[in-house]
């Protein structure tokens, strides 16, 4: 049974994603080590960036935009998780830390503006389509206990049980999320067409060298994206 499997609408509208399981990860709090390297990153997000705006203007923000825009969603009120994330750092010269996964994915989101997620394995019924949405999937974000509303037509990853686990680039679910108790993931490695096969092939090294690193574990590509 295959693990990740990614629909053709979404690769026509120039989505590019890919997953990587890792089994046996120890989840903790952030050494100082880590969110050294995180701080140091989002430094060099202030200096590469003078303004909110100009992060905008990147070739891997506008492309999500332009898709956004194409699935009817306005990215000025829906904002990309990486986005987002750039921002943030742009703002503060740092990231809050969640554990030493969330934190080193990141890092490694920053550092080359991307999408990362991660979710429990073993809370998912798998396999994972990453597809366009019917509107009929549940759908309970994260820090909710009430369902909330998914918009046919836009895009996301939803496993066998028609349970919605990230909505668009924006937004994961409450009953995947990673805990201390988790210790086998799904780690999600979103892109477009702007990122190149050979930088998605660096990304994906990266996020296994360094959550390998600081949380242990063992790890597989269950799907690269197809260029």
């Amino acid at each position: 049974m295959d693990t990740f499997a990614v629909s053709g609408s979404c690769s026509r509208l120039g989505l590019r994603s890919g997953a990587i399981a890792f089994r046996g990860l120890s989840i903790q709090t952030s050494t100082l080590h880590l969110l050294a390297q995180i701080k140091k990153t989002a430094e060099r997000i202030q200096d590469e960036f003078p303004t909110a705006q100009s992060v905008r203007e990147t070739v891997q923000i506008k492309k999500l935009h332009c898709i956004f825009r194409k699935v009817g969603v306005n990215p000025r009120k829906v904002r990309p998780a990486c986005e987002r994330l750039i921002q943030m750092a742009h703002k503060r010269g740092a990231l809050p830390s969640i554990n030493n996964l969330v934190d080193v994915y990141n890092l490694i989101s920053l550092r080359w503006k991307c999408s990362l997620g991660a979710h429990d394995m073993d809370r998912l019924s798998l396999p994972i389509q990453f597809r366009i949405l019917e509107g009929t999937e549940n759908f309970i974000p994260l820090g909710n206990v009430d369902r909330d509303s998914c918009n046919e037509g836009e895009f996301g990853y939803v496993d066998s049980e028609n349970r919605l686990i990230c909505r668009l680039d924006v937004r994961q679910a409450e009953f995947s999320k990673i805990t201390p108790k988790t210790t086998n993931v799904l780690l999600i490695v979103g892109g477009t067409t702007v990122q190149r096969k050979t930088e998605m092939e660096e990304i994906f090294d990266e996020a296994i060298a360094r959550i390998s690193e600081v949380c242990g574990g063992d790890s597989q590509i269950v799907h690269f994206p197809e260029f």
